[in-house]
């Protein structure tokens, strides 16, 4: 029974975080950073003050968690990177679970969130590089480093190479939505522009 009450106290205390992060995202967006108080995320979330404070004792702890949950992948069990020996095969599975992460409407509400409001809050666009882009850049650089020394490809910049790949993803896949409100692909066309990608590399960098 200590058992059964434990595990759901966990679930409760696991929807409410939910409902806070989802409210603050969505308050962030519309009244800015600045502008939204804990006391109206507790609010908009349907949970008291205190629920809200234990869990998030500062707006910063709030957006970061924000962050990390957005660039969580939905498949926790996955491997960070693809082992090395098939170049083609790796990338794809690489620029596929990359198109996934940032097609999600939730990531193109928190750039906006972090480019509004970079001029007053610099910290906001150090957190969403430090905790999300640069792990999953880091991650895609030692796969292709992996790769390099293995004689499967030649990439003597991983660094550069890495760039160019999650770049031309989210040249197709997010920067249009920054800009225009019905750009929505579908998920034949974000494949597409995913296998150009991998194909592009692959001429580039695989060895013969």
């Amino acid at each position: 029974m200590a058992a059964e009450l434990s595990a759901h106290h966990r679930r409760l205390a696991q929807q409410k975080r939910e409902a806070i992060t989802t409210a603050a995202a969505a308050l962030f967006l519309e009244r800015g950073y600045d502008g939204t108080s804990l006391a109206r995320i507790a609010e908009a979330a349907e949970v008291s003050k205190s629920t809200l404070f234990k869990q998030f004792p500062t707006k910063a702890a709030l957006f970061e968690a924000i962050v990390t949950e957005s660039w969580k992948r939905d498949d926790a069990d996955a491997v960070d990177q693809p082992q090395s020996g098939d170049l083609r095969a790796g990338l794809t599975a690489v620029g596929h679970r990359y198109a996934e992460l940032i097609g999600r409407p939730t990531m193109a509400a928190l750039f906006r969130i972090v480019i509004a409001e970079l001029p007053r809050f610099p910290e906001l666009g150090q957190m969403q590089f430090q905790l999300g882009k640069l792990p999953y850049f880091t991650s895609v650089q030692r796969y292709l480093e992996a790769e390099h020394e293995a004689g499967n490809a030649d990439v003597p910049d991983a660094e550069s190479a890495a760039n160019q790949f999650l770049g031309m993803i989210a040249n197709y896949v997010l920067w249009p939505r920054m800009l225009l409100t019905d750009w929505n692909p579908t998920a034949d066309e974000v494949d597409t522009a995913v296998d150009e990608a991998v194909r592009t590399m692959l001429a580039r960098y695989a060895r013969d």
